[in-house]
């Protein structure tokens, strides 16, 4: 049997380096694992952008999306034609239709929206965000040491704002992907709540882990033990 291949999407306002701790667990247990650039130009596009991806591995696919990249993987998934499940990590999973702004808006609101910068595009092009850097490290990564959040927040990456609003226009592929769901319950990027919600209504298989939004870099043999599972029943 062919063995499933994990490919790892990056969220919001980081870049694929976020990944780079689990990555080398992963290899470590001799698990195939790709990580694709996140454009963060747009739900759709971005979606459409890692499917062409994915249509290329010879191989089952597990799709695994933190933050923002979980919305991703929820378009990818449906359409790539390879993907066997789906691993939701601080992230939440959209229903057709319904946008990244609209999963929250249910909630109390987060940090994030009080602490968000608008950054010059490209000429005519779209408004892109950051989150203000004297604050990044308060709502990303407050389980980091200080001279980490520092690093992160000047190398931030930023994201158009319509990645925010572009509501989803296909078929979510946790309607017929097996899901699972690692909620991080100290975030203060996406609330705890709304990942227990997205895990219900995709009947996720969900862990709890006391870590902020950057549990990749805070924790990565909890994410990496959960993705294996993941893997372990898919096989």
């Amino acid at each position: 049997m062919t063995q499933t291949t994990a490919v790892l999407i990056h969220g919001a306002f980081t870049d694929g380096a976020s990944w780079a701790t689990v990555v080398n667990r992963l290899q470590g247990a001799a698990v195939n694992v790709l990580v694709p650039a996140n454009p963060l130009r747009g739900l759709n596009d971005d979606g459409e952008s890692i499917t062409r991806i994915v249509r290329q591995i010879a191989a089952p696919v597990l799709l695994v999306g933190h933050g923002y990249g979980g919305a991703v993987i929820t378009h990818t998934g449906s359409q790539a034609g390879n993907v066997r499940g789906l691993v939701f990590v601080a992230s939440h999973g959209l229903e057709r239709g319904q946008s990244v702004a609209d999963s929250l808006a249910a909630f109390p609101a987060s940090f994030l929206a009080a602490v968000l910068e608008a950054v010059p595009g490209e000429a005519g092009g779209e408004t892109q965000l950051l989150i203000q850097p004297a604050r990044f490290g308060e709502v990303f990564a407050a389980d980091l040491p200080r001279q980490r959040q520092d690093v992160l927040a000047v190398s931030q990456r930023p994201v158009v704002a319509a990645a925010f609003t572009e509501p989803l226009a296909v078929e979510p592929a946790w309607t017929s992907l097996p899901s699972w769901s690692l909620i991080t319950t100290e975030d203060r990027m996406i609330d705890p709540d709304i990942q227990r919600a997205a895990a219900r209504r995709l009947g996720a298989t969900s862990a709890e882990v006391a870590a902020s939004h950057a549990v990749l870099l805070s924790q990565p043999e909890t994410v990496t033990v959960f993705i294996l599972k993941a893997l372990a029943a898919l096989s």
